[in-house]
């Protein structure tokens, strides 16, 4: 019995990147022109666009919970719902975190890898949404300024990349630049996946013996302005933002924090 859940779980992944991969070309050459068609302004495409995604995502991931391929639970998801001009940072173990954050998320911007531009089932959705390129042209900040001013959500993964299995993690400075020279507040969200499943190092249909689980917390916010206030330049307010982040993002890497730490500066 256990080897065929197993192989029932191959089954079931494989069938739903089929159709993560159908609905992107869908979204691509049908549903996108069709809204572009439709809609006079830039901004307001893009905004149905997002809306959109965040749709279909909703809609993958509740398929890969009624096939049995993962289960989830994702607390706190009013938060973020209630969150305008705001930073969002998570870890990222798996290949889905992104679709299960997003999934919650009608208006969402984000800061995307190079390689998703050239990739031939998102690179017209990631255009047509807005999402900005994380190859740090010269008015990257403005441009994640211009939309967290609109109202907007910007979702970005410190550690660029996933995370790999039992090694300690570490955060690049982007998200804390940008939270410190735009003055953004960061929205925090912790992911937990039990056991390791669509990791960086593992091909999608190599299932674990369990019935992967995620577990998606929205927690609190980090406030940007007591780290601009205690330091002499924006990239040391920077520098110190981004070793916050890694201590309450990844707290099993740290050793307890006192009272004077994280939980002055979180809401």
């Amino acid at each position: 019995m256990k080897h065929l859940n197993s192989y029932w779980r191959v089954f079931a992944t494989g069938f739903c990147f089929f159709i993560f991969g159908l609905g992107g070309l869908i979204l691509s050459f049908i549903v996108i022109p069709l809204i572009k068609l439709t809609t006079k302004s830039e901004k307001g495409s893009q905004c149905k666009v997002q809306r959109t995604i965040q749709q279909s995502f909703d809609f993958f991931c509740k398929t890969m919970k009624f096939m049995g391929a993962i289960d989830y639970k994702i607390v706190g998801a009013e938060k973020l719902k209630q969150d305008k001009e705001c930073i969002v940072v998570a870890n990222h173990p798996s290949l889905i975190d992104y679709v299960l954050i997003a999934s919650q998320l009608p208006r969402c911007d984000c800061l995307v890898k190079a390689k998703i531009w050239s990739n031939p089932f998102m690179k017209h959705i990631v255009k047509a949404a807005g999402y900005i390129p994380n190859e740090a042209p010269d008015d990257l900040i403005s441009l994640c300024e211009e939309r967290l001013q609109q109202g907007n959500i910007l979702l970005i993964f410190p550690e660029g990349t996933r995370t790999t299995p039992n090694k300690q993690s570490k955060l690049q400075r982007g998200a804390a630049q940008i939270a410190v020279r735009t003055k953004k507040d960061l929205r925090l969200i912790h992911i937990q996946v039990s056991p390791s499943f669509l990791t960086k190092e593992a091909k999608w249909y190599q299932v674990p013996a369990k019935k992967p689980f995620f577990l998606v917390e929205v927690q609190g916010k980090v406030k940007v302005q007591p780290f601009i206030e205690h330091a002499t330049s924006p990239n040391i307010a920077a520098r110190q933002l981004q070793q916050h982040l890694a201590e309450v993002i990844f707290p099993s890497n740290q050793k307890e924090v006192g009272t004077s730490g994280t939980t002055t500066r979180r809401n």
